[in-house]
């Protein structure tokens, strides 16, 4: 059975503790390029984080990309997202807008984001600026792009390994074409190296108040702490294109540090949970991108250190999009409403069957599109508006559907008020759907308090959560939004109570 993410959560948590707690003030070694033994502890420990200089790229892909970052910037597309973590709503200190295949989601931290579609062949994506149309079509060609070169670098850690090859490399530019390799065949290859989605960041750090420190190895000021990727198909890859505003004309002496830079960006880099290896603190500098390859994701956790200047980054992966696209959603909208016989002229519906699976099935879906589609979709505001009508249409059938799915309930709760109903078949439909109307109660509630929250208040205008769909005294609507009332009678029928 798959673990819920609250349990995953809190396992993470309880050994981030333990980790801390063994660690006592003390701090856990770590390594930089000044030190003798950074690259072979690179190659030995963190074989599969590959490093492409800026200076591997074309210039006129670079001057495309960053282009495309301040065009966006330009035009208010990035956005600090509303997360959830253990129950409580924080702010995000990087800025993001995910950009990918029309139709796709990626989802994180409990935040489901909806892909600004990239231009990609057959599709017909409505911009509301040419300007953004175009960094759009850039970062569909980046995409591209690094799809080749992780194809490039699997392909020359796969040589390496096989050829038992284990020679240390002597500088920045010659290792990430070393290290082992994972054995793939083409087709594993292919699928994944498919990005289908960038998430872009945004940061800049001096207009930060507050960021955390690095709490294991003392590394300094963290922009993104430490974690791993989620919602990935598993041992893809992940890529990275770094842009970190700096001017070029100032060189940062190193020498006056401890440690790492704490004017450089940089990406850190540990074996998840490990307190014996020490970690990697890698500097980043303009147009510099990184890989993750095969299971380093799942493996090894990663954070991104501040520097001093703003800071832009495509981050490109394959998110695992079995339940997370528009086609899926919309497929199982139409087999909850299969159910449905047909509408009756005043707004109920009749259903085809009342077994018990069907209902649960039914119910199952309902709470689908409510919960992971339409309020986490509303939830962001109209920030989507910003770049592209695209989800507009899609988001209103979904919605649709939704109505008609609650005269489905409203249909099952007036087959279980029915007189002559033997005991046996109400109880098998209450036990069905009962515990469904009791998970939308409580997410309703849930999902009212977060957009209520001062927090989610403070937000400007366009990106202010909505409670949607909400609904008071609305003849159109078979039952109401709370479903307290409702659940307290259906427990009473249940247990027998009911005079």
């Amino acid at each position: 059975m798959k673990r819920t993410q609250t349990a995953e959560e809190e396992e993470r948590e309880a050994k981030k503790l333990r980790l801390l707690e063994e660690l006592e003030d003390t701090c856990l070694p770590y390594l930089t390029p000044k030190d003798d033994e950074f690259y072979q502890q690179w190659q030995l420990k963190y074989p599969k984080l590959i490093l492409r200089e800026a200076g591997s790229v074309s210039e006129e892909l670079h001057k495309e990309v960053q282009e495309a970052f301040l065009t966006l910037h330009k035009h208010g597309c990035l956005f600090r997202d509303l997360v959830r973590i253990q129950g409580k709503d924080l702010l995000t200190p990087v800025s993001r807008i995910l950009i990918g295949n029309p139709g796709c989601t990626y989802k994180y931290l409990n935040t489901r984001l909806f892909t600004v579609p990239w231009p990609v062949e057959g599709s017909n994506v409505s911009y509301t600026d040419p300007e953004i149309a175009a960094a759009c079509q850039i970062f569909l060609k980046l995409n591209d792009y690094l799809q080749t070169e992780t194809i490039q670098a699997l392909e020359e850690l796969a040589v390496k390994e096989k050829a038992n090859e284990d020679a240390v490399p002597v500088c920045m530019t010659e290792f990430p074409r070393t290290g082992m390799g994972s054995s793939y065949d083409e087709v594993d290859m292919k699928s994944r190296t498919a990005y289908n989605v960038t998430l872009l960041n945004f940061m800049d750090p001096k207009k930060m108040s507050y960021l955390k420190e690095e709490p294991y190895f003392g590394m300094g000021k963290m922009a993104v702490s430490w974690h791993h990727d989620e919602n990935l198909v598993d041992r893809s890859a992940v890529a990275v294109y770094n842009y970190s505003c700096e001017d070029s004309e100032e060189e940062s002496e190193e020498s006056h540090f401890e440690g790492r830079d704490p004017d450089t960006w940089h990406v850190g880099v540990k074996i998840s949970w490990d307190i014996e290896t020490p970690g990697l603190a890698i500097p980043l500098q303009q147009g510099d991108c990184y890989f993750m390859l095969d299971d380093l994701n799942a493996t090894h956790q990663h954070c991104v250190l501040a520097g001093s200047q703003p800071r832009f980054s495509s981050t490109h992966r394959v998110a695992e999009c079995s339940t997370g696209t528009l086609d899926y959603i919309l497929q199982r909208c139409r087999l909850a409403v299969q159910n449905v016989c047909d509408d009756v002229d005043n707004g109920d519906v009749s259903l085809k069957s009342f077994e018990p699976a069907v209902l649960k099935q039914g119910e199952e879906i309902h709470n689908e599109v409510e919960f992971e589609w339409l309020r986490q979709f509303w939830f962001q505001g109209c920030r989507y508006r910003k770049c592209t009508d695209w989800w507009c249409e899609p988001m209103t059938q979904l919605e649709g559907l939704w109505r008609k799915m609650e005269r489905v309930t409203n249909a099952v709760l007036q087959k279980v008020k029915r007189e002559g109903l033997p005991v046996e078949q109400r109880n098998e439909m209450l036990t069905a759907i009962l515990p469904l109307l009791t998970a939308r109660q409580n997410l309703r509630r849930e999902w009212q308090a977060r957009c209520q929250s001062r927090i989610a208040r403070s937000l400007p205008g366009a990106q202010k959560p909505q409670c949607r769909p909400y609904w008071e005294d609305d003849p159109s609507m078979p039952l109401p939004f709370d479903l307290t009332d409702i659940i307290s009678e259906l427990k009473d029928q249940l247990l027998g109570t009911e005079p």
